[in-house]
């Protein structure tokens, strides 16, 4: 276990009362880290120094070197010119050191783009149905249930609960139609520290009648929503980790004059959008039917301006050269959700081909198409899918597989560029937050060390073997939530 002292100088991360203020040193983690330093890289650095500030962002990142074989004695007397110099130029103290064990290692949290928070209460149920009869069946049924403020607390806990728990520090969150069960959400998940975007869903057409808003009412209490995240009072939120985000289900549920509003909003406001393409065929025929004077369904996205830079598109998984097209164009970001394309029949998206078109691209759960709350098994599921791709290739135009390196990319700095963060989480680079998970990979399960494994063998056993039980710490804008 870590000191305890040092856990508690990176347990929170004070509010600064100044610029000087927020740039003093809250803590520094002595840790081995691995994370992406370009789309096919990971950098491994098995003694590392960073320092992150009272704003929660990362000062410094220092590689000490692999003859450095420890950072503490006894925990609080300083050894080591690298940490002398830093102390120095920062000014910090032996108590701000975190040392963690030789065995464990960071990384920067996970980025879910695509996720249902109330589905996650029938999660490994309805496998055997495609997506059309699924949503009939399951979801609709239980996501009317939120109507209930008592029964959507409770479930929204332990959603929240649980990614945070599988490292996923960022999150992109469907809610329901209910105004007060999605403030709901939005309440638990900044209570418990995520970073999250979070619609409340749109659909005032082909829904189920207690499901179904009416175009007036469906725009009202998005408003709503949006005040209720942005309005000044909501200033005290901590540190504007929550982002309000459009969320139209789908085109079948959401009418021409629905989508021409949020389309606006989206302009007027500069918000987000999320939503769903391409995911099953039948839906594309419908979508099809539905608009039949539009080319397809990216084009009826784009006609009401839900298009754009600030979109995430969940699935993608037939989309034409055309489509394609336009996605990159209109710097579209993709969120590939393996899981649930494999388990609801969807069939296989692309992901070699978007990436050679330049399209951006990130991973999902998509809880509870997929089974899987765990961007780890996010990681997984993209790698078969993208094998799967590569055997039918034609030898003549073979496709590459996604390699580790690329789907650990996706799953944090990926995801991180389709929501626009890049800029602010993804990596462990200076002037980034820091938004980290400590992995342990000495607890029980089915990862374990053995004396030859070096940092490289372990973060890829992690990937492949690990799970929430190996979820040491997590911060999150340099406040450890777990």
């Amino acid at each position: 276990m870590l000191s305890t002292r040092s856990l508690d100088a990176a347990s929170t991360s004070p509010d600064a009362s100044s610029t000087e203020d927020a740039d003093r040193i809250a803590f520094v983690i002595a840790t081995a880290f691995v994370h992406s330093v370009a789309p096919t890289k990971v950098d491994a650095v098995e003694n590392g120094l960073i320092g992150v500030t009272r704003a929660g962002k990362i000062a410094f990142v220092e590689d000490v070197g692999n003859g450095a074989t420890g950072f503490l004695l006894d925990d609080t007397s300083l050894v080591g010119e690298a940490i002398a110099e830093l102390a120095n130029t920062w000014g910090f103290a032996p108590d701000k050191v975190i040392v963690a064990p030789s065995t464990h290692f960071l990384i920067p949290g996970f980025v879910d783009t695509h996720t249902h928070a109330p589905q996650y209460v029938f999660t490994g149920t309805g496998m055997d149905l495609t997506l059309l009869d699924w949503l009939q069946t399951y979801t609709f049924p239980f996501e009317a249930k939120f109507s209930d403020q008592d029964f959507a607390r409770d479930v929204y806990e332990k959603v929240v609960e649980t990614h945070i728990s599988a490292g996923t520090t960022t999150a992109s969150y469907f809610g329901t139609i209910h105004l007060e069960s999605s403030k709901i959400l939005a309440d638990i998940i900044e209570r418990k520290g995520q970073r999250a975007f979070v619609g409340k869903v749109n659909m005032d057409r082909n829904s189920p009648p207690i499901l179904c808003e009416t175009t007036a009412s469906s725009i009202s209490s998005t408003k709503d929503f949006i005040d209720y995240l942005c309005a000044p009072e909501s200033v005290k939120r901590h540190n504007s980790l929550l982002t309000p985000i459009l969320t139209p289900r789908f085109v079948p549920t959401c009418s021409p004059e629905l989508m021409d509003v949020l389309g606006r909003l989206a302009r007027e406001h500069d918000l987000p959008v999320q939503s769903h393409i391409s995911e099953n065929k039948d839906e594309i025929a419908w979508v099809q039917e539905l608009h039949p004077s539009l080319d397809g369904y990216a084009a009826t996205y784009d006609h009401f301006g839900l298009y754009t830079s600030r979109t995430i598109q969940a699935h993608a998984v037939h989309l034409t050269d055309t489509e394609l097209a336009l996605t990159r164009d209109r710097g579209v970001g993709i969120s590939h959700c393996a899981n649930s394309n494999f388990s609801l029949g969807s069939g296989m998206a692309p992901v070699r081909k978007m990436i050679k078109m330049g399209i951006k691209i990130s991973l999902g759960t998509d809880v509870a198409g997929g089974y899987a709350p765990s961007m780890l098994d996010a990681i997984r599921q993209s790698i078969t899918c993208s094998k799967v791709v590569s055997i039918n290739s034609h030898k003549s135009h073979p496709v590459a597989p996604l390699s580790v390196p690329e789907a650990f990319y996706l799953a944090t700095m990926g995801g991180a560029q389709v929501m626009g963060l890049e800029d602010t989480i993804g990596n462990l680079t200076v002037g980034k937050d820091f938004d980290a998970v400590l992995v342990n990979p000495t607890v029980k399960g089915p990862l374990r060390v053995f004396e030859h494994d070096h940092l490289a063998a372990l973060f890829e056993k992690y990937l492949f073997l690990g799970d929430d039980r190996n979820t040491e710490s997590v911060w999150v804008k340099g406040r450890k939530i777990v």
